[in-house]
Order: C-alpha cells, then structure tokens, then sequence
C-alpha cells in the first residue's frame, strides 16, 4: 500500500470497499469519515478569479462583434428587405418599388412588420452562434438580463 506524506494512506485510487479515504496512520477507516483533499481541498482562487476575468473579457468582446455585425432579413420574395445588427438594431429598409401600392399600404405594412421579424430572429440566432457557449461557461443558461436564452 502506498504512503503519503504526512502519514496518510490511501491517497488515490479504489480499493475493494470503493475510493479510498485518507486516514491518519493506525486508523481504521469508516464510511462517515470525510475525503481529505491534498493541500486542504481549497480551490485557487486566483485561478479562479482569473478565468471569471476572462470569460467577462470574451463576453464583452463578442457582445462589441454583435453590435458590428449586420444581419438581414425579407418578406415578399425580397421585396422588402431590413438590415438589423446582431443586438437588433435596426440599421437599414430596402423597399421594392414594386412592393408600393398606394392602394395598398396594409400589405406593405405587414411586409416591413415581417421582414424585421426575420432581420430579429437572425440576429437573435447570431446572439446564440456567438454568445451561447460563453453563457453556458458562466453556468448552463445564460441567467444574462436582456440575452433570449
């Protein structure tokens, strides 16, 4: 069996009555005896200090690349186009001239409605592209106000 400093034995590994447990020399082992990490269990706070840092940087860099990088979406087979940015703002609307009916300004209405909706939602799916796994660094979903998931 092999010995660790201080003593303790068992250090790592399973043995036939599962994990082994480090237990002062002499001792027998019992199963409400607590696992002992080496250099007293603590995590590195520094560490991990250091990654929340970074993860923050990647975040703030990725939400700046959002709000540089435009999306587009149409309705009407392209008669109406619109250009959001990745944080949805809205930066452009193209109307085809055959989309204007003087007569008919509901349809154009709905049009430019639908063709925002998809800009969004393309914007929307660049969030998740870009943002997702760094959310998901920072615990599962993002639990980020302002961010749809």
């Amino acid at each position: 069996m092999r010995r660790a400093v201080g003593s303790l034995e068992g250090v790592t590994g399973h043995g036939p009555r599962g994990p082994r447990r480090l237990v002062p020399n002499g001792k027998t082992r019992t199963d409400k005896e607590l696992i002992v990490i080496p250099g007293g269990g603590q995590p590195n706070m520094q560490q991990l200090l250091q990654q929340a840092q970074k993860m923050q940087q990647d975040l703030q860099r990725a939400q700046e690349e959002l709000a540089r990088t435009e999306v587009d979406g149409q309705a009407g087979g392209g008669l109406v186009k619109a250009t959001v940015t990745g944080a949805g703002e809205l930066r452009a609307l193209k109307i085809d001239p055959k989309a204007v009916d003087p007569e008919d300004t509901e349809t154009l209405a709905d049009l430019v409605v639908a063709a925002v909706q998809a800009a969004n939602e393309n914007a929307q799916a660049l969030q998740q592209q870009k943002l997702g796994p760094l959310a998901q660094g920072l615990g599962g979903g993002s639990g980020i106000p302002g961010l749809p998931f």
